[in-house]
């Protein structure tokens, strides 16, 4: 039989979860590179080598995608943070080590899914966002705290402002992190919990302004 006769080969077909997957990632990658309202359907679709409808299949559209892709990062992210906090007879100082190392790490592997979460979501899109993300983190964060406060008798209240400096630090020092990739992330982390927990400290137990000019 010559090459000419012998019968075509075609390619396996995807099965439908296979190609919500292919969907995904190509979404996934067309959100950071581009973002969310410059992205297209019409460009997913081409990018996937599928037609417009298959999209509109499975996701419904655009925003039905995006939910997808945001989703399954908060979850990834999450459930880093919360394994690194999960132990509470740690020495708190372990645990900040621990949930900084374990963000930026997320950063460092996931690069894609951290510029995504970290851009501004659809108007559309009412939770998994970002800032909703740290919101939980803060949370969780204010419970170490709440009990290193009373250790040293500190005013409890003050525990969930405290949170929301230390989770916004780590946060806005991740998204400059993304773009330096300097120093190793082992050494942001150190200087990161450095500065907190030696801050954390020397806390005063009713701060107030001095009033007097600085300089």
């Amino acid at each position: 039989m010559s090459q000419k006769d012998a019968p075509r080969v075609r390619a396996a077909r995807m099965t439908g979860r296979e190609r919500r997957e292919q969907l995904v990632a190509v979404g996934r990658r067309l959100f950071a590179e581009k973002g969310y309202d410059a992205t297209s359907v019409e460009e997913i679709a081409a990018r996937a080598k599928v037609s417009k409808p298959i999209v509109y299949e499975h996701f419904g559209g655009k925003e039905g995608l995006y939910a997808v892709v945001v989703d399954r990062e908060v979850s990834t992210l999450l459930a880093a943070l919360e394994a690194s906090l999960q132990d509470q007879r740690t020495h708190p100082r372990l645990l900040m080590e621990q949930a900084a190392m374990a963000f930026l790490s997320y950063i460092d592997e996931h690069e894609d899914g951290f510029r995504i979460l970290v851009r501004d979501s659809p108007v559309t899109q009412a939770g998994g966002t970002f800032s909703a993300l740290l919101t939980d983190v803060a949370r969780r964060t204010e419970h170490i705290l709440v009990a290193q406060f009373r250790l040293r008798s500190y005013p409890t209240r003050d525990a969930p402002l405290y949170a929301q400096m230390l989770v916004g630090m780590v946060a806005y020092t991740g998204q400059w992190w993304l773009e330096t990739r300097s120093p190793a992330k082992e050494v942001v982390a150190a200087r990161m919990v450095n500065l907190s927990w030696h801050g954390l400290g020397a806390l005063e137990k009713k701060p107030e302004l001095s009033g007097r000019p600085i300089g």
